[in-house]
């Protein structure tokens, strides 16, 4: 994915502090970075700058991070944008919230700069790796296409946020077979990043509301699998 001078960073927050703590380690880091001190500012930052990271605070004032990590995900060339939240809350509710709206990922502060470099860093690389392997899958009437993010259904196109999709394509990429949370979360969100088991059912749910429910099937006690009926 080239190098990080390419990558663009927006961080959003209302603490002064933090916003020139990442500012300045992540600009060392050679990323470019932009902030807002608010999400209603950090929408209106995105839809010019089209970051490939957004760090997003949950309990800002004028707009929460739930509902502009929402907006964010409105903007249709900030689809395969990772959205990780930066939150003082460890409430599980809220940490659902986050992921029901698209987030790829969850910090709690105080944040350690140099462990959420890494975590950058570890995002793009997974992104490259998932780059090398096949496109597109096609099961019947459903065509799943990778380089895109796209998936057409019956000849209607619809688009999924990147974990969906991933969700998605990981599945049909083994047809019949059960993979549990656990498994699911290895495979999707990697070992580095700290999501509920919960997580899983929740991006499910939402493939579904796209797809309809024949595709992806529940199988109680153990997990999901894609099915080829």
């Amino acid at each position: 994915m080239g190098n990080k001078q390419e990558h663009k960073v927006l961080v959003v927050d209302d603490e002064e502090a933090i916003l020139e703590l990442l500012k300045y380690n992540l600009e060392k880091q050679g990323y470019t970075v932009k902030t807002a001190p608010d999400g209603v500012k950090g929408v209106e930052i995105a839809k010019k700058f089209l970051p490939d990271v957004v760090l997003l605070d949950i309990m800002m004032p004028k707009q929460d991070g739930v509902e502009t990590c929402r907006q964010l995900r409105e903007i249709p060339e900030m689809a395969n944008a990772f959205i990780i939240f930066l939150t003082a809350r460890s409430e599980e509710y809220s940490e659902v919230a986050a992921f029901d709206v698209g987030a790829d990922d969850y910090i709690t502060k105080p944040i350690k700069p140099r462990a959420l470099m890494s975590r950058i860093s570890a995002y793009f690389r997974r992104d490259v790796q998932k780059k090398s392997v096949t496109d597109q899958i096609s099961i019947g009437e459903l065509l799943i296409d990778r380089s895109s993010y796209t998936i057409n259904l019956k000849g209607k196109e619809i688009t999924l946020p990147k974990k969906e999709f991933e969700l998605l394509y990981f599945l049909a990429q083994n047809p019949n077979k059960v993979f549990g949370r656990d498994e699911l979360l290895q495979n999707i969100w990697g070992s580095d990043v700290y999501v509920l088991a919960r997580t899983v059912d929740v991006h499910i749910r939402k493939v579904r509301e796209k797809i309809g429910e024949e595709f992806i099937t529940t199988v109680k006690g153990v997990g999901y699998k894609f099915s080829l009926n």
